[in-house]
């Protein structure tokens, strides 16, 4: 019975995942809700440029494929073409780029104990070597089966956690990688190399990553990847799937053979774009283009935010026939995508947003707002506010971190970086991650952060609230870290 429990929740999360990429509003709206009158703006700011490799199509791999490849399949890496030349996106990366990569693996039907790897290989666009530098990279199966494998279960956490340096709280890959990458990892990774020489004329395996169901009860499991590179010149890099002995990764020649054979079969056919209706999103593979937003939240011509228009929320990775009233859509372009797959990285995952509040109190009284992430049920259209439910429903839609600089203190004088892990569910408001209290005519800046993290339903919406309007009491209570919750 070996991981059984975290593992029947992490099969519960992906099913309930899966919704994001299910028709668009499918969920309904329950009897007992409520619409929380409110501003609901775009959020400032926008994508940068940087390059993602999005790998999340298919999530349960069945067999051994190329998942996703940015190289020239009519040039190939050694002076020949590939075997299958539509399997490659032909797109070359250099200067920072990132690898996204998501997939869960049930295992092989005639066997109880097989492993499937994953591997990112490369190799020079040019006649000579290429250093590629990780710049930063976490990565994270949602249950261990052997020593040294970073993993994290799916626990069922309070919804909200403070964060400590010693004994960080996450529940699932997602929720462990996205952590890892925004506060620090821990230390070293033994997974992850710190750098590589590409040579000419080969291919090099940078990672070889096992999805093993050794000793679990479901055979399931889960691995999330998030790796942030730089290189001095041109590459092509893939993502390969194989199988392999339980405890040692498949050689150059295997890697070569699957990168010589057919592109990995896809899930989920998506909706045409612009098409009426309810809509699948499907999952992405494809290179997508941005990876960090950035944005300064201000009132419009003003180098400030005044209090008095609290209460105020701005989406967290928006999308189509999701923008809660906005209008605004924040998913990534996509460069390139094979067929049959999501048209754009609906969702943001891996995304990082890094947003600036210059709060001012423009009133005459002194007053206190609170900053919470929600889960709003989704919506399109404006109404006038936000809809929760009453209760909130069981499917989870976000569990991840979030730092925050800037909140209330002791005394009410403002703190540095706190971090906060969120279990959020369907429709659920709050709760308040802290508070901010002003004088009139006071300014303090808030700085908020957070990865968006896989296994996560978007969209989400960042809320400035008067005082006492969230559920529980006007005051924040922070559950503290437990050895249940350590990884």
């Amino acid at each position: 019975m070996r991981g059984s429990l975290g593992l029947a929740l992490g099969l519960a999360a992906c099913l309930a995942a899966l919704g994001t990429w299910a028709p668009a509003g499918a969920e309904g709206v329950a009897a007992a809700t409520l619409l929380r009158r409110q501003r609901v703006e775009p959020l400032p700011g926008g994508l940068d440029q940087v390059l993602l490799l999005n790998d999340n199509n298919p999530e349960l791999i069945r067999g051994e494929g190329i998942l996703l490849s940015s190289f020239n399949g009519r040039r190939g890496w050694a002076g020949r073409p590939l075997g299958v030349p539509e399997a490659h996106l032909d797109v070359p990366l250099v200067g920072p780029f990132e690898v996204f990569s998501h997939h869960v693996f049930a295992g092989k039907a005639d066997s109880l104990d097989s492993t499937l790897w994953l591997a990112v290989v490369g190799a020079p666009r040019g006649p000579v070597p290429v250093t590629v530098q990780l710049r930063r990279g976490a990565t994270a199966l949602s249950q261990a089966t052997a020593s040294g494998q970073a993993a994290a279960p799916f626990l069922p956490l309070p919804t909200l956690m403070a964060q400590q340096a010693t004994q960080p709280v996450w529940s699932g890959p997602g929720s462990r990688v996205a952590t890892e990458l925004l506060l620090g990892n821990p230390g070293p990774n033994p997974e992850l190399a710190s750098r590589w020489l590409l040579p000419p004329g080969r291919l090099t395996t940078l990672l070889a990553l096992p999805l093993p169901v050794r000793g679990l009860d479901p055979l399931l499991n889960g691995r999330n990847l998030q790796l942030r590179l730089a290189s001095e010149a041109p590459v092509d890099l893939a993502v390969l799937a194989a199988f392999g002995p339980n405890d040692t990764p498949p050689g150059d020649a295997v890697w070569s053979r699957i990168l010589d054979g057919p592109l990995s079969a896809k899930e989920h056919q998506p909706s045409p774009r612009g098409a009426p209706g309810p809509m699948v999103y499907s999952r992405v593979s494809g290179v997508q283009v941005g990876s960090t937003w950035k944005g300064r939240i201000t009132d419009p011509g003003s180098p400030v935010l005044a209090a008095s228009r609290a209460p105020i929320s701005w989406p967290i990775a928006s999308l189509e026939k999701g923008s809660l009233g906005t209008g605004q859509v924040q998913t990534a372009a996509l460069k390139v995508l094979y067929p049959g797959t999501a048209w754009a990285a609906h969702g943001n995952y891996g995304v990082t947003y890094v947003l600036s509040l210059p709060l001012r109190n423009d009133t005459a009284a002194p007053v206190t707002l609170q900053l919470a992430l929600e889960s709003p049920l989704k919506h399109d259209q404006p109404l006038g506010g936000l809809r929760f439910r009453q209760t909130p429903g069981p499917a989870v839609m976000f569990r991840g971190t979030v730092e925050v600089a800037g909140l209330d203190g002791i005394g009410g004088a403002p703190v540095g970086r706190q971090s906060f892990h969120l279990v959020q569910r369907s429709g659920q408001q709050g709760p308040a991650l802290g508070t901010v209290s002003l004088a009139p005519g006071q300014q303090r800046q808030l700085e908020v952060r957070l990865i968006y993290p896989a296994d996560a339903t978007p969209p989400q919406v960042l809320s400035l609230l008067p005082l006492g309007s969230l559920p529980g009491g006007a005051t924040v209570k922070q559950s503290p870290s437990s050895p249940a919750t350590a990884p």
